[in-house]
């Protein structure tokens, strides 16, 4: 007679044959790549629901007319929804709530006459409303305040989204100062689940940053990985090194991102790029490491122009 372990690992298995083969059984499995909408403008309903259809389940937007179309975000993954048979559980969505200085002043979201705690529940339910759901998975502050009164202003606005079971987790984004997020951290209720920020030179890759969140748990997520990077990932070496791999360049970089612990926004808008990554996201959640060693993650490393890029200890594995 099968054991009771072995009936639910048939079972399981069983379940995940049914499921796309990209299907991520635990949505909070972190890193992953996730499908960054900015300036993708009128095309983004259908890129989103090429993304889904792709095998992104983990999807990025922001309540910024500015730069977003959140409402065709809306769109897009109800399209895919419908499509592939899938529950609103079933998808991870990401937005946030962008301050006065970082809309158009002909185009803001939301009341600019009313306190700004009321401007932020206001961001939050047309964002609700553009992306036709009923919870947000995870909402982020689109950048800091003009100081820290207004910045627990509307950091306790969004705690109070959370209590009321609108959003599920809260974060911060453009945030590259280590004693701000500390501070923010310290003093925070709810203690932010997401870091979002430009992987670039300038802010030294957020090596402290980044070993902060993995200190505290904190999910690190980059925008701008390949743009600002491509000396790391395009010289002879690391060439090289993703012909041997069998992989792109830009795979070869998102790989090395996810080994060290960051979860990429993938913001590809061709079909078999997006392919690509889902399946080279695949084999790394599946276990297999696509660096042998730390010396072929250092050609990547070494080439990024940052001292002591690589926040793993020395014994983790990679």
């Amino acid at each position: 007679m099968k054991t009771r372990n072995t009936l639910l690992l048939t079972l399981l298995v069983a379940v995940t044959c049914l499921l796309p083969s990209s299907f991520a059984l635990n949505l909070k499995d972190i890193p992953v790549l996730k499908y960054g909408t900015a300036w993708k403008k009128e095309e983004t309903a259908k890129l989103v629901q090429k993304a889904i259809n792709a095998g992104f389940y983990h999807i990025d937007t922001a309540c910024q007319p500015r730069h977003y179309r959140e409402d065709l975000v809306g769109v897009g993954w109800r399209a895919a929804a419908n499509e592939l048979n899938l529950k609103r559980e079933d998808l991870w969505l990401q937005t946030k709530f962008s301050g006065l200085s970082a809309h158009d002043p002909s185009n803001v979201p939301y009341d600019v006459q009313s306190p700004l705690e009321e401007r932020v529940r206001q961001s939050l339910a047309k964002s609700l409303l553009n992306l036709q759901t009923e919870y947000i998975d995870s909402w982020l502050m689109h950048g800091p305040e003009n100081n820290w009164d207004d910045h627990f202003k509307v950091w306790r606005t969004m705690e109070e989204a959370v209590d009321e079971g609108k959003v599920r987790q809260i974060g911060l984004s453009n945030f590259y100062r280590l004693e701000d997020v500390v501070w923010a951290y310290d003093n925070a209720r709810i203690k932010p689940a997401v870091i979002q920020n430009r992987f670039y030179k300038d802010s030294g890759h957020d090596v402290k940053i980044r070993a902060f969140c993995k200190e505290k748990d904190i999910e690190y997520q980059s925008f701008w990985t390949l743009t600002a990077n491509p000396d790391a990932y395009r010289h002879p070496q690391a060439l090289e090194l993703a012909k041997k791999k069998g992989i792109s360049p830009e795979a070869l970089f998102y790989a090395f991102c996810m080994a060290l612990g960051i979860s990429p926004m993938d913001g590809s808008t061709d079909e078999g790029h997006m392919k690509d990554d889902i399946e080279l996201m695949n084999r790394i959640r599946s276990g297999e490491n696509i660096f042998a060693d730390s010396s072929e993650m250092a050609i990547i490393g070494d080439a990024l122009g940052t001292p002591n890029w690589n926040t793993i200890e020395e014994e983790d594995e990679l």
